[in-house]
């Protein structure tokens, strides 16, 4: 064999290991690309043409086939500025550096460029190798991480996780309001140190449950503070995953509700106080009825006593609003009567004890339409209106109007409606009770009181 066939045949061996190399690197999912001295391209996997979004020209694009580079901030990076240009100007690889490469259709990658430099057997450099990894998600993980982190620091709720063994293992700064312990103090402990005596039973419980993969939702209790102080609050309590499944702790969201248990003492205190009150408006009223009860028949008798059974209820004389409390009134009537009973009044707030005494007048008045009044035939109108008082935002009037019924005279002897309207309604209110021949004209100046 003479020297060209020795030749021939090393070359085709050469020839062949290139071969099987590139076709390794073409079933690699990693982006593996190499350069000459110069930086020109000259040799890139699939991977690489998928990350960059392109297919650089070899011999002609320099140190990254990407259309544009970025570092990790968003400032532009130059191609003779990136990784692979570093690792071919001081001849020493430049592993582990970020940057982002962006593509034709915009769309950016993320990725950790690995640039190595290559030497021939003289010890000069030929050119380097490139391996870039692509990080989108594990930064969009990074991401996902940050924005909840974001979420539980800025929560004004106390926010803490804990191990299967009760063991605090986050604290964010809602605890640290709430509970009075820094993150330092509350880490490493165990959340007893967050229960009075009396709740300490209630933790092998939650565990337990939690164990169970149950959720445990606003279960209230109460908790002690660093300073001793006792505090209402609800607890939701959920299972911590591992990757794999396993519960392996539990995160609790616990929420201060010293403020609502507060008001919700005054509510009931409140309660009290309107049922003595509404006692002694039904005393009112009985006492009114005593002195005219006695020249009706018993059938009115009847008729009043569930009226006043109904409209001095507890669910009625706790809305004192005066439109609810118009259509409340005249709810059986708008049945009958439908759109012949016109209603527009807004929402004026009422103490308790007016709502009922105007809830009774009101009832009263559409008994007397539909016996002797605008109700009583098939054209009659009955219109309800309230009409602030110009200047006075606190002060309005309520006027009850008739019209298309029969003609109207004023009576010559005061029945039981207009004695209780006059009655109820008391002295010191603007009343006007007006037998206008087109209609029954009632009004009464409302004044907006504490309520």
């Amino acid at each position: 064999m003479n020297d060209s066939q020795l030749a021939t045949m090393i070359a085709s061996g050469v020839d062949s290991a290139d071969q099987h190399f590139r076709e390794i690197l073409e079933l690699l999912p990693a982006a593996i690309y190499t350069t000459d001295a110069e930086g020109l391209i000259t040799y890139y996997n699939k991977a690489a043409a998928d990350l960059w979004g392109c297919e650089p020209e070899l011999g002609t694009s320099r140190f990254c086939g990407s259309w544009k580079l970025y570092w990790p901030d968003g400032q532009a990076l130059p191609h003779n500025e990136c990784p692979m240009a570093m690792t071919l100007q001081d001849e020493k690889p430049h592993h582990g550096m970020e940057a982002v490469a962006e593509r034709p259709d915009g769309i950016r990658v993320p990725f950790i460029a690995y640039p190595t430099p290559m030497f021939d057997l003289a010890g000069n450099m030929i050119g380097a190798v490139n391996m870039l990894v692509d990080i989108t998600d594990r930064k969009k993980y990074e991401m996902t991480q940050q924005r909840l982190v974001a979420i539980v620091d800025g929560s004004d709720d106390a926010i803490i996780s804990k191990d299967l063994n009760g063991i605090i293992t986050s604290w964010n700064k809602g605890a640290e309001r709430l509970f009075g312990y820094t993150a330092d103090e509350a880490i490493g402990q165990s959340v007893t140190i967050l229960m009075p005596p009396e709740q300490v039973n209630e933790e092998p419980d939650i565990l337990e449950r939690i164990r169970r993969g149950e959720r445990i939702d606003h279960y209230e209790t109460v908790r002690r503070r660093k300073d001793g102080s006792i505090l209402d609050i609800s607890l939701t309590v959920s299972p911590l995953r591992a990757a794999d499944g396993r519960i392996v702790g539990a995160s609790k969201i616990a929420r201060d509700i010293t403020e609502r248990k507060r008001q919700q003492e005054q509510q009931a205190l409140l309660v009290r106080e309107m049922r003595h009150r509404i006692k002694n408006t039904i005393g009112t009223v009985s006492s009114i009825a005593s002195q005219t009860l006695t020249d009706i028949s018993p059938e009115e008798r009847s008729v009043f006593a569930a009226r006043l059974d109904d409209l001095l209820t507890m669910d009625n004389w706790r809305q004192a609003k005066l439109s609810g409390l118009v259509q409340r009134a005249l709810q059986p009537f708008s049945v009958t009567f439908g759109d012949r009973i016109v209603v527009d009044c807004g929402n004026f707030p009422l103490r308790p004890e007016r709502a009922q005494t105007l809830a009774l007048v009101l009832h009263e008045l559409a008994t007397n339409a539909v016996k002797y009044g605008a109700l009583s035939n098939e054209t009659g109108v009955v219109s309800i209106t309230w009409t602030p008082i110009e200047g006075d935002r606190l002060a309005g009037m309520l006027k009850w109007v008739e019209t298309g019924g029969p003609q109207v005279s004023e009576p010559e002897r005061k029945g039981f409606g207009s004695r209780l309207i006059q009655r109820a309604l008391g002295s010191n209110s603007k009343v006007i009770l007006d037998y206008r021949p087109s209609g029954l004209m009632f009004s009464v100046e409302l004044v907006q009181e504490t309520i």
